[in-house]
């Protein structure tokens, strides 16, 4: 199925009900992930940094255009939810000295604006790893790497493949406010099929990204 402007009649009932369906599972996701968030909160305590222990719950946003090698002409919108968990006390020399965290993002609506049209998708990375670094401020930086399945309505690039991984690493920081903190972070974004099909150009997204967040602890 090619999404674009010159479809009409019942390709154009098709993709709305497609897009439809995306909508309506996307809010279901969201739903779900932030109902469990919500029963966790009722079981622990909101603090302002990490420890070892505690949960992360985020909701974040971004957008960034394509640079660099691969694919040109390619915008990106995509929306998601991060649960981690903090596995380590402070460790590390002072510079580097920080706290390791597991994450997994589900990223239920990715918009790419290609040369042809829009295309949409949904994405899960069942595994990043983060390192917080621990400088006993309002501002802590962090960087962190992650990846996972990108599957989309129709073929990313245009004529290559639906079926997509997307990773990459992450430089940013957490601004606190009180129990909650706002992320922001600059995010390089590789997106191909790793060889799935014989021709591989993939995309290269230079991202800025912008979160809300709460660190948990258990009582």
């Amino acid at each position: 199925m090619v999404l674009s402007s010159s479809l009409s009649g019942p390709a154009l009932h098709l993709m709305s009900d497609v897009e439809g369906r995306m909508g309506r599972r996307a809010a279901v996701i969201v739903f779900a992930l932030a109902l469990a968030a919500t029963a966790a909160r009722g079981q622990t305590v909101a603090e302002p940094t990490p420890r070892k222990g505690s949960t992360e719950f985020q909701v974040w946003t971004g957008g960034g255009h394509s640079f660099a090698n691969g694919i040109g002409n390619t915008g990106l919108w995509n929306v998601g939810v991060r649960y981690g968990w903090v596995l380590t006390d402070a460790v590390g020399p002072r510079f580097l000295r920080g706290r390791f965290e597991c994450v997994v993002d589900a990223v239920p609506a990715y918009v790419i604006f290609q040369p042809r049209g829009a295309v949409y998708g949904a994405g899960i990375n069942p595994l990043g790893l983060k390192w917080n670094f621990d400088t006993g401020r309002r501002v802590a930086p962090y960087v962190d790497m992650d990846g996972g399945l990108l599957l989309t309505s129709s073929n990313v690039p245009s004529g290559i493949s639906r079926v997509n991984f997307a990773s990459g690493p992450g430089i940013g920081a957490n601004f606190g406010h009180g129990k909650a903190h706002w992320s922001l972070e600059v995010r390089w974004l590789h997106i191909s099929d790793a060889g799935l099909t014989p021709d591989n150009p993939g995309i290269n997204i230079l991202q800025a990204r912008v979160g809300l967040g709460w660190f948990h602890h258990k009582e």
